[in-house]
C-alpha cells in the first residue's frame, strides 16, 4: 500500500473542472526516464550509479518547465509533489520499522517451507498491505534462503506478496483503497476477488515450488546442513509492531493536512532510536535503498504527471466497453503507470459509458450491483499487473534494492521483464482473465 492521499487523488481525477489538454510529447520524459532505468544499468553501470539522481530530476524539472512556461498550470505539480510526499513518508517509515524486526526461521529453507512462507505472506499483505508486508518480511526471506538464493526467489517475493497478494482488501493495495473511498462496500473486494486471488496465488506458488525444488536439489546436503545446524526460531525487535500499527492507522487519517506523514516519520525515528544497533547491523540495515528508491520516484511523479492527465482525458476514446478490455487496459497501464489513478480512470470511464458518475454515491452502488464483473475486471488487472515490472507497484523497487545490498543477484528491468514477468507471470496473468473476464 502506497503513500498517495486518496482522497486528494480522488478529487482531482474526478472533480467538476474538464481535465487538462496536455500534449502527447509531454510523456516522453516519463518514456525516457523508463528507459534510463532500464538500459543504463546495463549500458553504463557506473555512470547511472554516479548520476542517476541527476537523470531523475533533470527530467522532472524539464516536465515541470513545461508546466509553468507553456501550460501555465502549477496545479497537477503540486498534487503529484503531495502525493510524492505521502509516499516516500509510508514506505520510508515502514522500511525502518522493518529495518528494526528480526526474524530467523530455523532450519533449512526446504521448498514447502518456502511455498508456507510465501502463503503467510500472502495472507499478511491484505492486513498490512503489500507495502508493509514486504518491508517486514524481504529480509528473513533472504535470510532463511541464503545458502541458495537466486534471482526468482527475489521476483517470486514481489510477484506474490509485493502485488498479487493484496487484492483481498481495501488495505491491501491502493487501487481498491481508492474503490473504498468512492462507496465501494469494504468487504466487497473479498467477496469478489478471492476466487481471483486463490487462483492467482496458487498458480504461482506451484511454478515457484517446482522451480525451488530443483534448485534446492542441486545444492550440496553438506553446505545446506552447515548453513542452518545452529538457527533457531528468533523474534526481535518486536516492539517496532507498534510502530508499524500506528503507521497503518495513520493512512486512515485525512485532516488536518500533513498529520499522516508526521505521524509517520515520528514513528520511523521512535523505532530507530528505540531498536538495538544489533538488530540492525544483523539485518544489514542502511538507508542507501530508500535513498536510491526516493531519488528514483521523485522523477516517476513529476514526469508521470503528462501521462496520467493524458490518460485521463483520452480514457473514454479507447473503446473499451467489455470486462476483458477493462482487464487488459487497466493492467497494461498499471504495469509502468501509477495504479491507483489507473483504476480511478477507468472506474470513472466505466460509469461514464453508462451515464452515471463515480462522484455521486448511488451511481458507485449502481455499478457494484451492476457491472460487478467490469469493476473486477478493473480491480484485478490493476493490483496483479504491478508485478510486471519494477515501477509497476512502490515496493518492486524497494525490494529489489535491499536484495541488491545484501548481496543478492537480481535481474535488470528488461532481464525482469523478458525472463520471469512475461513468460512466468504473464500466462498466469492470462488464465486469470480467462476465466473471470472473457
Amino acid at each position: 500500500m502506497t503513500g498517495i492521499d486518496f482522497e486528494r487523488l480522488a478529487m482531482t481525477l474526478t472533480g467538476s473542472s474538464e481535465a487538462m489538454s496536455v500534449p502527447f510529447w509531454m510523456i516522453f520524459p516519463f518514456v525516457g526516464l523508463l528507459l534510463s532505468i532500464a538500459l543504463f544499468p546495463l549500458l553504463a553501470s557506473s555512470f547511472w550509479e554516479h548520476h542517476y539522481r541527476k537523470v531523475a530530476v533533470g527530467l522532472a524539472i524539464f516536465t515541470a518547465g513545461c508546466y509553468v512556461f507553456i501550460l501555465g498550470d502549477l496545479a497537477p505539480l503540486g498534487h503529484a509533489l503531495l502525493e510524492y510526499v505521502s509516499f516516500i513518508a509510508l514506505i520510508g517509515s515502514l522500511f525502518v520499522v522493518a529495518g528494526g524486526i528480526h526474524i530467523t526461521v530455523k532450519g533449512e529453507s526446504t521448498p514447502l517451507k518456502n511455498v508456507i512462507f510465501l502463503a503467510i505472506g500472502a495472507v499478511v499483505a491484505n492486513l498490512i498491505g503489500t507495502t508493509g508486508a514486504s518491508m517486514l518480511l524481504i529480509r528473513p526471506w533472504i535470510r532463511m534462503n541464503k545458502y541458495r538464493i537466486t534471482a526468482f526467489h527475489v521476483v517470486f517475493f514481489i510477484f506474490l506478496i509485493s502485488n498479487v497478494a493484496g487484492c483481498l482488501t481495501p488495505i491491501g493495495d491502493p487501487p481498491l483503497f481508492i474503490g473504498y473511498l468512492m462507496k465501494i462496500p469494504f468487504f466487497w473486494t473479498l467477496e469478489h476477488l478471492l476466487m481471483p486471488w486463490l487462483v492467482g496465488v496458487s498458480l504461482l506458488l506451484a511454478i515457484f515450488y517446482i522451480v525451488d525444488f530443483r534448485n534446492f536439489s542441486r545444492a550440496p546436503l553438506t553446505v545446506r546442513e552447515k548453513e542452518t545446524a545452529h538457527e533457531t526460531w528468533r523474534f526481535e525487535g518486536l516492539h517496532n509492531f507498534l510502530f508499524l500499527a500506528a503507521i497503518l492507522g495513520a493512512v486512515f487519517l485525512d485532516h488536518p493536512r500533513f498529520l499522516r506523514e508526521i505521524l509517520m516519520v515520528l514513528a520511523a525515528v521512535g523505532s530507530y532510536l528505540t531498536t538495538n544497533r544489533q538488530i540492525h547491523e544483523e539485518n544489514h540495515f542502511t538507508f542507501h535503498p530508500i535513498q536510491e528508491v526516493a531519488w528514483l520516484f521523485f522523477g516517476i511523479f513529476v514526469t508521470m504527471v503528462p501521462a496520467l492527465q493524458y490518460l485521463q482525458k483520452h480514457a473514454g476514446e479507447l473503446g473499451i466497453d467489455s470486462a476483458w478490455q477493462f482487464y487488459w487496459m487497466s493492467g497494461s497501464l498499471s504495469s509502468v503507470l501509477d495504479n491507483a489513478p489507473t483504476y480511478l480512470s477507468f472506474l470513472t470511464s466505466l460509469l461514464g459509458l453508462s451515464g452515471h458518475s463515480v462522484d455521486i454515491p448511488a451511481d458507485v452502488a449502481w455499478a457494484v450491483a451492476n457491472k460487478a464483473v467490469e469493476i473486477m475486471a478493473i480491480s484485478v488487472g490493476s493490483v496483479f499487473f504491478g508485478a510486471m515490472t519494477y515501477i509497476g507497484n512502490g515496493p518492486n523497487l524497494m525490494v529489489k534494492s535491499i536484495a541488491d545490498r545484501a548481496g543478492v543477484h537480481t535481474p535488470s528491468f528488461f532481464g525482469y521483464i523478458c525472463f520471469y514477468s512475461v513468460p512466468i507471470l504473464l500466462p498466469v496473468l492470462a488464465i486469470v482473465g480467462l476465466i473471470w473476464f472473457r
